[in-house]
């Protein structure tokens, strides 16, 4: 799934505790960003390999990440052109209580777990970044997909035979982490590390979006990736349905103004009512 939501991060209260010459070292003013993507890819297990699991009743095998949105040339996973791990020091994953330890932290890149398992759960995704930051964690969720996609979105399982000849599930989502009056040393950091840029137009299936149905068959046929004219077009969809809720206001606004005109005229003809004595 593509989703283009910008995740605001804001200096936390710990900024005050830091020394005063580096509490001081803000830059007032500055954004600066860096694009992630996060979510999963699941493919069903043959029979063969499922006789070999602790758990045969597990269909699927997956991985849940959390990667830089450019995917590199010629690569078969969704993101990671970029090694994330300049900025962001931790990333904790939570899976269903059934799982054993299902709190699972990772330092270092990938910021991905690979599990197997037979159903879909959300999975609370908590990145942390580095020190010199000064920020607080972010906290995310992504609901796990292991069944195909459909126009729909409601769940569909196909036969065993027929789910492994449809390849890999995809379910990935946009997002933009913004830092706002970052500290020097942070800021350096972030500007000593090129970010490789999504291209223009699409060079592979683009990810599936519920809000986009129409995606749905150019999703298809291998390994999907991310593209600036998708930030584009999804940016165009978001605020057309900002201007289409915007009417909707204007117009229930004008109802109510409307109703409450009637109401008080029907006050003020009650008002001028004689009432009759009993």
């Amino acid at each position: 799934m593509a989703d283009r939501v910008r995740v605001r991060v804001c200096p936390s209260f710990f900024s005050s505790l830091l020394p005063l010459s580096y509490s001081q070292a803000l830059y007032q003013g500055v954004s600066i960003f860096r694009p992630i993507v996060y979510g999963n890819t699941a493919v069903v297990l043959t029979s063969k390999e499922r006789e070999s699991l602790p758990s045969p009743d597990h269909t699927h095998k997956w991985t849940v990440a959390v990667r830089s949105a450019a995917s590199a040339e010629n690569s078969d996973q969704v993101g990671g052109a970029d090694d994330l791990s300049y900025f962001i020091k931790r990333v904790t994953f939570k899976l269903h209580d059934t799982y054993p330890n299902p709190t699972r932290n990772v330092d270092k890149a990938p910021f991905e777990v690979s599990e197997t398992g037979w159903g879909e759960f959300d999975i609370q995704i908590r990145i942390n970044f580095i020190a010199e930051s000064g920020e607080k964690a972010i906290v995310v969720y992504h609901h796990l997909k292991l069944h195909p996609w459909n126009a729909t979105g409601e769940p569909e399982i196909p036969p065993l035979e027929q789910a492994i000849l449809a390849g890999p599930v995809h379910s990935w989502q946009y997002d933009e982490i913004v830092f706002h009056d970052p500290f020097q040393n942070f800021l350096n950091i972030l500007t000593d590390h090129r970010v490789t840029h999504l291209p223009k137009s699409k060079r592979k299936p683009v990810p599936f979006h519920l809000a986009h149905p129409a995606s749905l068959e150019a999703s298809k046929g291998g390994t999907p990736e991310f593209t600036s004219q998708m930030e584009k077009e999804e940016a165009e969809r978001l605020e057309a349905a900002r201007q289409s809720v915007m009417a909707e206001q204007e117009k229930w606004k004008a109802i109510l103004i409307e109703k409450e005109d009637e109401l008080e005229n029907h006050r003020k003809q009650l008002a001028a009512t004689p009432q009759q004595s009993q």
